[in-house]
């Protein structure tokens, strides 16, 4: 679950957006290094991302695509969930894994875009 927002000009930093975001919202946000897709930079270095989270199992990683406009995606923010829950980067799976993670996609829907909404939902209180 993915989306894009369009921001003010006064949040157009990671910095910025971080401290409207922790004043005005009742969930964890923190600046942390973009582990789950692994971006980098022009000097090659990771580039960093801001982490709005509910749980231990649901967050939402933002970071900027242009100016003033936010890339928002659902995380599971917790490592060993995320390996867990998340989803397959293998280029070939057994039979196992795929029905694994086709009941694990099932059950998790449905709380994962309930969180995913509030959680845009405080994001978009900076456009």
């Amino acid at each position: 679950m993915n989306t894009t927002i369009q921001i003010n000009n006064e949040y157009n930093s990671l910095d910025k957006l971080l401290i409207f975001l922790s004043k005005y919202s009742d969930y964890t946000c923190s600046k942390e290094y973009d582990i789950w897709e692994i971006r980098t930079d022009a000097n090659g270095q990771m580039e960093q991302c801001l982490v709005l989270k509910k749980s231990g199992m649901h967050a939402v990683k933002l970071y900027f695509t242009n100016e003033n406009t936010v890339k928002v995606n659902y995380i599971i923010p917790n490592k060993m969930m995320h390996a867990y829950f998340g989803k397959s980067v293998k280029a070939r799976q057994n039979i196992i894994e795929i029905i694994a993670g086709v009941i694990k996609q099932a059950l998790l829907a449905a709380p994962q875009k309930k969180a995913f909404e509030e959680l845009t939902q405080v994001v978009q209180k900076a456009a």
